[in-house]
């Protein structure tokens, strides 16, 4: 399983792109970045995006990548996102005021984007993978994934502070081949990271205690106003397994 970092930030600068994976060269995992990060022609290639939750550093790009690519195309780019983000998409997105509403441009019967439904816990294929949304605990509905294909499956917990039903899944995963996991803010932080339900390297300490089976533990998510202040933090911190932080512009073969 092919991982391509596009974009592994809580936040942007000129060289901190927000959240957003290519799996397998094809299926976007969040979309902060897609346009930053690939040119057009491999934008194309793009047909499907899954996202985690509604927020601009996981969504940004969207809008973007949709008008730069439906120009001649025969079939709509396809979004899969549980109702809650759903619901925000079109609301806030897709809404004529924000950005035009390309569920139904150019005509209703042949739109360039089309919103398809998935369900928590419930498990779909897409691009050759089996994907299954996980709750996790942030300030909007918010889904981590376990991803599979025939080899092993990649957690990725996306946004969240303390929680429990996605390291019961990791566990659970007899193939595990590594955890992505967000941490955000310094521990100096942590009444910040807690209202806004992040990560700092302390809380994070705790949420590792919670895995019990031996993987590579990737991070993702550190805010670029405190990257060194993190990455001090992190390098001292005594986790119960090696971390490292994932490489922006990287492709990892997990």
């Amino acid at each position: 399983m092919k991982w391509h970092v596009l974009g592994s930030f809580g936040g942007s600068s000129p060289t901190c792109r927000t959240t957003s994976f290519l799996l397998n060269d094809e299926l976007a995992l969040d979309a902060g970045c897609l346009t930053q990060a690939l040119p057009i022609e491999q934008q194309r290639r793009i047909r499907r995006i899954v996202l985690t939750h509604s927020h601009l550093d996981h969504t940004a790009s969207i809008p973007f990548f949709i008008e730069n690519i439906f120009a001649g195309q025969r079939e709509p780019v396809e979004i899969l996102l549980t109702p809650d983000t759903c619901l925000a998409i079109k609301h806030h997105l897709f809404n004529n005021d924000t950005w035009p509403d390309f569920t139904r441009i150019p005509s209703d019967l042949l739109p360039a984007l089309r919103l398809t439904k998935i369900e928590p816990r419930k498990p779909f294929e897409v691009n050759g993978l089996r994907l299954t949304p996980i709750p996790v605990k942030h300030t909007v509905p918010t889904h981590g994934f376990v991803v599979e294909d025939g080899a092993g499956a990649v957690v990725f917990t996306s946004d969240t502070g303390p929680t429990d039903e996605i390291w019961r899944a990791a566990n659970e995963c007899a193939r595990l081949r590594a955890v992505i996991v967000e941490v955000s803010f310094p521990n100096r932080m942590q009444a910040v990271a807690d209202v806004s339900r992040h990560l700092t390297p302390h809380t994070l300490q705790g949420e590792l205690a919670k895995l019990r089976r031996p993987t590579q533990v990737y991070l993702y998510h550190l805010k670029p106003g405190y990257l060194e202040e993190l990455r001090t933090e992190i390098a001292s911190t005594p986790f119960p397994m090696a971390v490292q932080e994932l490489e922006q512009g990287a492709i990892y073969t997990l």
